[in-house]
């Protein structure tokens, strides 16, 4: 018998769970395969390729995702983390996914089936270096191992009782494949192939630098003879000498010429192993796959983020609210910063905004280093998590539902564009003024600061102006306090410090009138420097 190897089976198994590329999977129709992420078979899905938003580095988002989807590359999950929905059924269906995820018996069976099926590929990917016929036992064994989890997937969601309509249709999908031709084929014929090579017995003859390999025939096992004769004997705890062969999947040469010895004297048995493999090459349904890698995306920010609730902090899932009605958020923060501050035992403070009626922005003043740019990126951030279906920081929100999200942060000057610092500034928020909608969000820190103050407030004035006029809602860091005076659509939000010492920032951002003076004077007070303190010092 000729030794073949099965090698189309690791040739076509994807180097990623989302791409099963099996004939019988790709024949089912789409809505038959339900998604988890996504509520309509034809919603759009982002493809493997999927640009950083520009917002993400100043909103500190690149961070946020990459402490999400670290450890977790096979899965490919960033193109999901960049792409946001822009409906509310869209947000409300990943919510209910979440929210069912977050109960213990539901996380746990399906943390386990994730876990399995990737213990299954790291041994399937191992089994690459192995040689002829132990190939295709390893390959059966991940079958065993994707039969039995999808069983388990299926009794334990079953008994979890999902209420989500995500893992609803999921178990309805699991219940109808699990009792399919094709599953119950490919179950079936892997067990009578497991009890034919359970069968197989063999002994090996060593003489000298010769090895023999014959079937065996009945002889008697001394092994064990000589433990039974020599137990009568034992006293006590004795030193173990029995040598245990690793477990891993390396053989050496002597090993894999006994394999193939095996494989002549038994033919049957593994001929019908390899023509198993061959047939089920791509043996994972394309839809399993699918729930595996999107269920990641939940399962990663619930890891992500639960550090920060044992720590105290809250998170919510917020309501999605439509361009001209309330948006707030209650006790919320910065949640790439919180990561930060409670790896180092530091305290994290929360903040609340508003924005009502005719209300559309907060301008955000008060002392340098007093957390302004800290809450702007929070209310941004927010923004962005809600867009994914994710709960965000806080105990209550109510946040817009936007289109664009955009931010105008300081920029070094770059010596290719050309550009001076201002006229860079302004061109980039040109951009942002020719696609900015009612329904878009932005924010901005400390613009047009490289001119004069007269000239940054004349600046700030147009694009507050045309702002307004476009109804977009957002957060603006400025330290020109006319700003948050502008009218009915500002609010004015100040970080305040320490009273008894004004050099102390209490990084509370809250929402009172901007003066700049009553900072200074809190200064000159600390430090005698009031017109009464200093006439009473100079008089006679």
């Amino acid at each position: 018998m000729d030794q073949r190897v099965a090698k189309p089976y690791l040739d076509m198994m994807p180097d990623r769970v989302s791409a099963p590329t099996s004939a019988a999977n790709q024949r089912r129709d789409s809505a038959a395969s339900p998604s988890i992420l996504f509520a309509q078979p034809d919603d759009p899905r982002p493809g493997e390729s999927v640009a950083q938003p520009a917002f993400f580095a100043d909103l500190n988002c690149d961070q946020i995702v990459h402490g999400v989807v670290a450890g977790r590359d096979e899965y490919d999950l960033v193109p999901l983390f960049r792409t946001s929905l822009h409906s509310r059924a869209a947000i409300a269906y990943r919510h209910a996914v979440m929210q069912d995820l977050e109960q213990a018996a539901l996380h746990d069976c399906v943390a386990t089936f994730a876990t399995t099926l990737r213990g299954m590929r790291k041994h399937l990917d191992r089994s690459r270096t192995c040689v002829p016929f132990q190939k295709e036992t390893v390959f059966l064994e991940c079958i065993e191992t994707y039969c039995a989890a999808v069983v388990t997937l299926a009794a334990d969601l079953t008994a979890a009782a999902p209420r989500s309509q995500g893992l609803r249709n999921i178990l309805c999908y699991l219940a109808d494949y699990s009792q399919s031709d094709v599953f119950t084929a490919l179950r079936a014929q892997a067990s009578e192939i497991r009890a034919g090579l359970d069968a197989i017995g063999y002994c090996v003859l060593v003489k000298g630098d010769a090895v023999t390999v014959r079937q065996y025939a009945g002889e008697s096992d001394y092994s064990r003879r000589i433990e039974r004769d020599f137990l009568k004997f034992k006293q006590g705890a004795v030193t173990d000498y029995l040598v245990r062969f690793p477990a891993t999947n390396d053989m050496n040469h002597v090993e894999a010429q006994i394999l193939a010895c095996v494989a002549k004297l038994y033919p049957e048995v593994f001929d019908r192993l390899t023509r198993y493999c061959l047939v089920h090459a791509d043996y994972v349904d394309a839809t399993i796959a699918m729930f595996d890698r999107e269920v990641q995306f939940y399962l990663a920010y619930l890891d992500y983020i639960r550090p920060l609730r044992q720590a105290g902090l809250q998170f919510c899932y917020p309501e999605m609210s439509p361009d001209d009605a309330e948006i707030f958020n209650r006790d919320g923060f910065d949640v790439a910063l919180a990561h930060k501050l409670v790896r180092q035992w530091t305290p994290v403070v929360c903040n609340d905004f508003s924005l009502s009626g005719a209300e559309r922005l907060l301008v955000i003043s008060g002392p340098n280093q007093g957390g302004k740019t800290t809450f702007a990126r929070a209310f941004g951030q927010m923004h962005f998590l809600a867009s994914l279906g994710c709960p965000v920081p806080g105990t209550a929100a109510k946040l817009r539902l936007f289109d664009h999200l955009f931010t105008h942060f300081e920029k070094q000057e770059r010596v290719e564009n050309l550009r001076g610092k201002l006229e860079d500034d302004l061109i980039r928020m040109r951009g942002i003024l020719d696609r900015a909608t009612g329904r878009s969000i932005i924010v901005m820190n400390e613009i047009f600061t490289s001119t004069t103050i007269r000239d940054e407030i004349f600046l700030s004035r147009k694009i507050m102006d045309r702002l307004i006029r476009l109804g977009v809602a957002g957060a603006w860091v400025t330290f020109v306090d006319e700003l948050s005076r502008y009218g009915p659509q500002t609010v004015s939000m100040v970080s305040t410090v320490v009273a008894d010492d004004p050099t102390l920032r209490t990084f509370r951002i809250v929402r009172q009138p901007a003066d700049g003076l009553a900072y200074a004077m809190a200064l000159a007070r600390k430090h005698g420097l009031t017109r009464a303190a200093i006439m009473e010092r100079i008089r006679p």
